[in-house]
C-alpha cells in the first residue's frame, strides 16, 4: 500500500470522496433483475422515522435508484406515503402479503428498515422472493442469524448489503486511509457515540426487540470504525458495562466501555452509552493525529490533521449509499459493505457481551 504525505492525503482523498471502498472479493456477474438503462427500484419496509426522515427524502436525490414500493403495517402510513411519493398500489405491501412482492418487477432491492430482531426474517424472505437485500445495521441480533442470512442471500442469488452509510462518507474514507500516511505506525483509535435516549417506551429499550442497547445501536459505530480505520480485525475485547439507571435500562445496557486488541497493535477504545453525550473519532500515528467531531452524524460531520482542517464536499450519505449498493448490482461489483461486513461486526459484539457478563476478556471466535 502507498504511503502517502499529508499533502498527497488531502487532494488524493477530494479526488475519491465519492468512490466505494476498495473491494475485497470478485467481481459480481450482472444481475438479470438489473434494468440497463433504468434505474432500480427500491421497496422501503418499515416506515418509521429513519425511512420517513432520511431514506425517503435521500431516494428523491439518486441517480441510480429510485423510491419504488413501500411495506407498512399501518394502512394510514400507506395511504401517506402514496399521497407524498406517487406510490403506485400495487407496490405497496403489509406484512402478511409481503412475499408476493417476488412477482413485482418493479421492484429490485429490499430495504429493511424494522426492529433488529426482525431483520433475520425479512432478509431470508426477500431473499426468497428473488430481491436484493439492503438491512440496516446491525445486521441482525447472533452471528448464527448472520450466517443464516448471507446464506439465504446465496442461495437465491441475490445481492446482501448492510446500511453502512459511513462507508460512502468523505470525512469517513480519509479516515480510512490515515494509516497510509508517512506518519509511521498507527498507535490508537479512540472513539465514542453517546446521546441521552428519550422516550422509555421505544422499541430500542426492549430486548426482543433490539437485541441490546447501546452497543447494538451506537457501539457498532465505534467497533467499525475501530476495525476500517486500522484495516485489521481484533482477537479480543474487553468490555465493561455501567449502568445508572436500572428502571429504564432494565432490559439492555445503558453505557459500555469497551478495548479491542488487534495482532500487532494498536488498542482501540470506544465508548457508547444512552445517557451521555459524545461523539467523536481520534486516531493517532507516530507523528500525526487525524480527529473528527462530530463523527457519525447524517451530516455536519468535522475533522482535521496535522496538516489542518479537513474538506469535503457535501454529500447526503444514504443518497450515496443507496447509488452505491445499486451500481455494485447494476455493474458487478464488490463491495465492502455487504452481508460479510456486518457479519464481522456481529462477531466483535458478541465478544463484548460475553466479556462484559464474565468480566474478562473475550477472545473473537472464529465460526
Amino acid at each position: 500500500m502507498k504511503n502517502y504525505s499529508r499533502r498527497e492525503f488531502i487532494m488524493h482523498l477530494g479526488a475519491g470522496a465519492g468512490m466505494l471502498m476498495l473491494p475485497r472479493f470478485p467481481r459480481w456477474e450482472k444481475t438479470p433483475a438489473s434494468r440497463p438503462g433504468k434505474k432500480l427500484g427500491i421497496a422501503l419496509v418499515g416506515l418509521g422515522n429513519y425511512s420517513t426522515y432520511e431514506l425517503a427524502p435521500a431516494l428523491m436525490e439518486t441517480q441510480n435508484c429510485e423510491l419504488a414500493g413501500i411495506v407498512t403495517g399501518t394502512p394510514e402510513k400507506g395511504v401517506k406515503w402514496q399521497e407524498r411519493y406517487k406510490v403506485s398500489d400495487k407496490n405497496i405491501y403489509n406484512y402478511s402479503n409481503f412475499d408476493a412482492i417476488a412477482n413485482n418487477d418493479a421492484i429490485d432491492i429490499v430495504y429493511v428498515v424494522l426492529p433488529n430482531s426482525m431483520h433475520h426474517e425479512y432478509t431470508i424472505r426477500a431473499a426468497k422472493a428473488g430481491k436484493h437485500v439492503i438491512c440496516e445495521k446491525p445486521m441482525a441480533v447472533s452471528v448464527k442469524e448472520c450466517h443464516e442470512m448471507i446464506d439465504a442471500c446465496r442461495k437465491s442469488g441475490v445481492r446482501l448489503f448492510i446500511g453502512y452509510r459511513l462507508h460512502f462518507d468523505p470525512f469517513h474514507r480519509a479516515a480510512m486511509k490515515f494509516r497510509t500516511l508517512e506518519g509511521g505506525r498507527l498507535q490508537s483509535v479512540d472513539s465514542a457515540f453517546a446521546f441521552h435516549i428519550g422516550d422509555p417506551t421505544q422499541w430500542r429499550l426492549k430486548k426482543s426487540l433490539a437485541g441490546g442497547g447501546s452497543v447494538m445501536d451506537l457501539g457498532i459505530y465505534c467497533i467499525q470504525a475501530s476495525r476500517y480505520c486500522t484495516g485489521a480485525e481484533p482477537v479480543s475485547v474487553t468490555a465493561v458495562e455501567e449502568k445508572t439507571d436500572m428502571v429504564k435500562f432494565a432490559e439492555v445496557e445503558e453505557t459500555m466501555r469497551m478495548q479491542l486488541e488487534f495482532p500487532g497493535g494498536p488498542t482501540a477504545t470506544a465508548l457508547c452509552s444512552y445517557n451521555r453525550e459524545a461523539n467523536y473519532l481520534r486516531l493517532t500515528s507516530e507523528k500525526d493525529r487525524f480527529e473528527l467531531e462530530p463523527a457519525f452524524t447524517y451530516g455536519g460531520i468535522s475533522g482535521w490533521t496535522n496538516a489542518g482542517k479537513l474538506y469535503f464536499p457535501h454529500i447526503n450519505q444514504q443518497a450515496a449509499q443507496m447509488d452505491g449498493f445499486s451500481r455494485c448490482i447494476t455493474d458487478g461489483l464488490p463491495s465492502d459493505a455487504d452481508g460479510e461486513e456486518g457479519l464481522r461486526d456481529m462477531r466483535v459484539i458478541e465478544a463484548v457481551y460475553r466479556s462484559a457478563a464474565t468480566g474478562r476478556s473475550a477472545a473473537l471466535r472464529g465460526d
